[in-house]
This record gives C-alpha cells, structure tokens and sequence, in this order.
C-alpha cells in the first residue's frame, strides 16, 4: 500500500468519527444496563464480548509482527502495551463479569468487530510497515512524548481497571439488579472505567506521537462519552439518592 493511500485512510478515519459524533451523542447503545431486543438476535454478552474485542488483538499483532518494516525496537513497548491492554479485554475481563445469563444484539457486536478491525490495521500497519528508526531512536526514550505519554497511559489503565473491579464486586453473591458504586473514582464521575480508557488511549497517541493513535483516541472518546453521559442519565433517573456533585465522565467538569 501506498503511503499516502495509507494517511488518506487514517484521516478520513478521523473525519468520519468528527462527523458522526453529533449523532452518536443522541444514540443509546443498547447493551448492558441499556439492552433491548429491538435490535434482532442476541448473543450472550460474555462471548460477544470476546469476539467483538479479538480482532484488535490478533489483527493489530498479525499487522505488526508480519509487516515489512524494520520494527524499531522501542516499538516493542507500543505492541507490548497494546496486547496486553486486548488480552485483558477479550480474555480476563469478560470472564471476570458476574452477569450469567445477560445477552447483547449481534447487531452491536458486528460493529465493534468492524471498529476493532480498523484501528488494529491502522496502528499496526504502521507501527510494523511505516515506522522508521529515526522516528523512534532508542534516545527516544528519554523523550518527553514518550514519558508523558506512558504516565499517561498507565495512570488510564490503573483508573479503567480500578473501576472495573469495583464495578465486578459490587454485587455480594447472588444479588441482583444495580447498585451506586461509591469506592475509587467513582467518587467524582459516573464513569471511571470510560475515562480511564480515554486517558489510556491518549497517552499512547502521545507516546508513539503518530496520526493512527490519534485516530483511535479520537474514536475512544466518540465512543466512550456519549455512553458515560448516558449512564450518567440513568443513574440519575433510577436513584433519588445519587451524589448530585458526581459528573458523567470528567471529574469536576462534566
């Protein structure tokens, strides 16, 4: 492929998550607390949520490890952090939920499929075919991008996985229904686990300093924000008791 056919993809990738945001923010994605079965057949929730998050872990490694670039060394760090990251969420977490018996539309799972394939290409292709030794020297671990970039980057994991845990050990055994989680940064927003990763996935655009990461940080947000204002709505709704000074998504803001 053609370098520029390749940044023409990228951009257009990130048009296309810019253009729809304003759409996205009015759309309830039905699944979890706001699935229905309006949207056709379903599929249990703990293999959907395998198979949607897969594709970003073996197309992101297949494009990497087989591309025809020279795979600078620190770009080890980056493919390190990626699949680690999708091992943990095609894998663990999944099989971590206390959610038996809970179902998600196959409508919702194809198009995470097709979302995970996207930014899996874009970043591996690039990281293994398009990314020079000059760009990334071994000096370049003493860059400020790739510095602030891995605080970062680890400070949204700490705060995604945190909160998830809270979230998997809310309920004692055998209780049902949905509680007000409380502990961790749940103190200051609604969703802790949707900002973690958008502060996950930030800090990686900043480290590799490269338009693909970006892409995908864009598309984390675009993602991630309407469903924590969402949440955050419903909370709202269903608990006369909930903490008022509590924000959706950012803490103290909004």
């Amino acid at each position: 492929m053609k370098e520029s056919v390749f940044y023409m993809i990228v951009y257009a990738w990130i048009a296309i998550a810019i253009f729809i945001f304003p759409a996205v923010i009015r759309f309830v994605a039905p699944y979890g607390r706001h699935t229905n079965r309006k949207w056709g057949a379903m599929i249990d929730n703990r293999a959907g949520w395998m198979l949607m998050e897969l594709p970003s872990l073996l197309v992101f490694s297949g494009f990497y490890l087989f591309g025809s670039g020279t795979r600078p060394a620190i770009t080890w760090i980056f493919f390190g952090m990626w699949v680690f990251h999708y091992i943990n969420r095609t894998f663990v977490f999944p099989l971590r939920l206390r959610t038996k018996g809970k179902k998600m539309p196959l409508a919702i799972m194809f198009m995470a499929i097709g979302f995970n394939f996207m930014n899996g290409f874009i970043n591996g292709y690039y990281l293994g075919t398009l990314a020079t030794q000059a760009q990334y020297p071994i000096s370049y671990l003493a860059d400020p991008r790739f510095i602030g970039g891995m605080f970062v980057s680890v400070l949204g994991i700490f705060i995604n996985w945190q909160s998830d845990s809270i979230l998997i050990h809310l309920r004692k055994p055998g209780e049902t229904g949905y509680l007000i989680p409380r502990k961790g940064f749940f103190r200051f927003v609604s969703c802790p686990n949707h900002f973690g990763e958008i502060v996950e996935w930030t800090g990686f655009a900043i480290m590799t300093w490269c338009s693909p990461a970006l892409a995908f940080a864009v598309w984390t947000l675009v993602n991630l924000m309407p469903r924590a204002l969402h949440h955050h709505k419903w909370y709202k709704e269903t608990f006369r008791d909930y903490p008022p000074e509590r924000k959706a998504l950012l803490p103290f803001i909004l």
